[in-house]
């Protein structure tokens, strides 16, 4: 595997010397979309609008914000698993996560799994519910249009 990526080094570094008329053409950008939505927030150069699957080709702007909504949900919950991950290596609470199982005896990582008790997983699985209820409702709440507190 190092020496591909050596030979891959030395081959890019031998096509800097060629006649500029024997230059590779620069790459096109068949696989991005530009379906009308290549002034959105977050577009960027050099990628410019990334659709390489095509999601966006012939959804209307009501479903685009949907999309867009929902992509920015779920990198915040993979943000917030990622802090889950590595909060229990530096920092335990106090106290017990269910009666006489104290949170400093849970493992760390997937080998918790087996190690929380249910009174352990309701009390999680009821927080994460009440918490997406109060973001529904402020959702509902809101103006679908104004998207400014994403």
């Amino acid at each position: 595997m190092k020496s591909v990526a050596v030979a891959l080094a030395l081959l890019e570094g031998a096509e800097a010397f060629a006649p500029a008329g024997l230059k590779a053409a620069a790459p096109s950008r068949a696989g991005v979309a530009r379906m009308g939505y290549e002034n959105e927030l977050g577009v960027i150069e050099p990628t410019g609008f990334f659709d390489p699957l095509g999601l966006s080709a012939n959804i209307d702007e009501e479903t685009f914000a949907q999309y867009r909504t929902a992509e920015l949900k779920h990198g915040r919950v993979a943000q917030l698993c990622v802090i889950g991950y590595i909060v229990p290596e530096i920092y335990r609470f106090p106290g017990e996560i269910a009666p006489g199982v104290a949170f400093a005896d849970i493992p760390n990582g997937v080998a918790a799994i087996n190690a929380i008790p249910s009174l352990g997983w309701l009390q999680m699985i009821f927080f994460i519910g009440a918490v997406d209820d109060m973001l529904r409702s402020h959702t509902l709440l809101t103006d679908s249009s104004d998207r400014s507190d994403l």
